[in-house]
């Protein structure tokens, strides 16, 4: 069983920075961010390959966001930029046994607890 641990979140202001950090506890193939804002689905945010040579983002943070990680570490990093209002959940590291990154949350083998990230206006 493989354990996923997020770190990172935090109040920021708009335009600011964060940068979230997922750690599992094993080996793991794709790995992917989710978010969840009160009273709305839990939706895909970014993800990546074991490789670490495909990316995949949603489009409202296309531009602003990068997903990268390190293997030897087996950890992924979020780095999120120009943060809006928009961007305030709870934030979701998750992972597969498959290479193949997926927006489907079902598909997911592995959550970690969340993080929360604020922004305010």
């Amino acid at each position: 069983q493989v354990q996923v641990t997020e770190s990172g979140g935090g109040l920021v202001q708009a335009g600011g920075s964060l940068r979230l950090s997922c750690a599992a506890s094993g080996r793991t193939y794709a790995m992917a961010w989710f978010r969840q804002a009160p009273g709305k689905e839990r939706e895909f945010v970014a993800g990546i390959r074991w490789s670490g040579s495909s990316t995949y983002y949603a489009d409202s943070v296309k531009g602003r966001f990068t997903i990268s990680r390190d293997n030897a570490k087996n950890t992924v990093y979020l780095q999120m930029n120009s943060l809006k209002p928009d961007d305030t959940a709870v934030y979701y590291c998750a992972a597969r046994r498959t290479t193949v990154v997926v927006t489907t949350t079902e598909l997911y083998d592995y959550w970690g607890q969340g993080t929360q990230v604020s922004v305010s206006s």
